[in-house]
């Protein structure tokens, strides 16, 4: 298999060790949350995978920057993880289906994850919301214009289910738990999501954790909850199994 590692300020041996630290917190949320905070300030940049419908796929494990996607990969991989070693596999497991390491088998979508790796996450948009939560069908990977997003991939129908923001009140959002995985989900046609993040709840109030790509942040950061989706058309919220 053909990889690139780039580790940045991080040493395997460093990261065995964090990795090994984090498998000793019970609690899954507060494990996501543990791990996940040792990657603040990681720089964010967009489309860090890498391969297409022409050129061969790589493994890539880069924690010296991330994007929203590559974020939630690392963090989910070594939540499940007890070491250097054993992330890797379950990078693998996470980011493609059955572990298989091919664009074809990259999870292109944030909805992917409940479609085909329904052993670590499930989709508990519904509980969180059961009276405001909507859902929709949508042709994910294709344009209006009948183009595709991603090239060499399959447009599939899936129906969604989403929080619309406008009913986010304070008893919604105490249903969320720490560790939640949170996709901004879009009107647009062809998309599921426009972003993703991790749901914290500390110091009595919510925030994202999310690598954001606001000229002004770069990176990844918290931020207010709240304030963050009150002008997006809403969240799919996705929660790890322990």
């Amino acid at each position: 298999m053909n990889e690139k590692i780039v580790l940045g300020r991080w040493t395997e041996a460093r990261l065995d060790r964090l990795i090994a630290e984090g498998s000793q917190i019970t609690d899954t949320g507060e494990r996501i949350e543990f791990l996940s905070r040792q990657l603040l300030g990681t720089p964010y940049r967009e489309g860090m995978l890498i391969g297409d419908s022409q050129a061969p796929e790589l493994f890539v494990v880069n924690l010296h920057e991330v994007d929203c996607f590559t974020f939630l990969d690392h963090i989910e991989a070594m939540r499940r993880s007890s070491s250097f070693g054993t992330f890797k596999e379950n990078l693998a497991k996470v980011r493609y289906r059955d572990g298989v390491v091919s664009y074809q088998a990259r999870n292109h979508f944030f909805t992917d994850w409940r479609q085909y790796n329904k052993g670590f996450i499930e989709d508990v948009t519904e509980q969180v919301s059961p009276i405001w939560s909507r859902k929709v069908q949508k042709m994910l990977n294709r344009r209006e214009d009948g183009t595709l997003f991603v090239k060499g991939i399959a447009p599939v129908v899936r129906t969604l289910c989403y929080i619309p923001s406008d009913t986010m009140n304070s008893e919604t959002t105490g249903r969320l738990r720490t560790g939640d995985y949170v996709g901004i989900y879009t009107d647009a046609p062809g998309l599921d999501v426009t972003h993703t993040g991790i749901f914290i709840q500390k110091d009595d109030a919510p925030y994202l954790r999310h690598a954001s790509s606001l000229k002004e942040s770069r990176q990844v950061i918290d931020q207010d909850f709240r304030r963050y989706i009150a002008a997006k058309p809403g969240i799919i919220v996705f929660r790890p199994k322990a």
